[in-house]
């Protein structure tokens, strides 16, 4: 007993010794920057920017190839912070102004399931022929929802303002 709690005590040390030696030899170098973007976005992959992923996106945007206005999820806040962070101007005009989320509305909704299936956060609650409600804090606004909704009973609407998204107003010029 004694011999094989030794072997395979040696094995594992051995196999690891040698996984440590192959991580430092076969390592890929990346952008750290890409990352740290990757890192800054929704994370959810629901591709509205044009990618399959939120590290393709991240990966453009250091390259140039894409604007950091290319998240709708993300809205004007992560857009001026993926501008701020890779030194590029953006133009906000053409953006949001606020975060939108689902929400659903009861009456119309037959609680089909196919917003629920297709719900990249899993913000939508809901069962077979039950009512359906939406997260708001884990909705990112994706809009997936509103094209598999057969009964149109999914709207966009802004953010409720709650502790946590409520800024102090500028004060007006003089």
């Amino acid at each position: 007993m004694i011999t094989a709690v030794a072997v395979l005590t040696l094995l594992g040390l051995a196999l690891g010794l040698m996984l440590g030696y192959a991580d430092k030899v076969f390592a890929v170098e990346e952008n750290p920057i890409v990352k740290e973007v990757e890192s800054m976005l929704p994370g959810t992959h629901c591709g509205q920017c044009g990618f399959t992923g939120c590290g393709g996106a991240a990966e453009a945007m250091v390259n140039g190839e894409a604007q950091v206005t290319c998240c709708p999820p993300g809205g004007r806040s992560l857009a001026q912070a993926l501008a701020e962070k890779l030194g590029v101007s953006v133009d906000l005009s053409g953006m949001a102004s606020e975060a939108m989320i689902a929400a659903i509305d009861e009456s119309l909704c037959t609680g089909c399931c196919r917003c629920y299936r297709v719900c990249p956060t899993d913000a939508i609650l809901g069962a077979n022929k039950q009512i359906h409600a939406v997260f708001a804090d884990a909705c990112t606004g994706c809009e997936k929802c509103l094209d598999a909704c057969p009964e149109d009973c999914i709207a966009m609407r802004p953010e409720q303002e709650t502790l946590d998204t409520w800024h102090w107003p500028k004060p007006a010029a003089a």
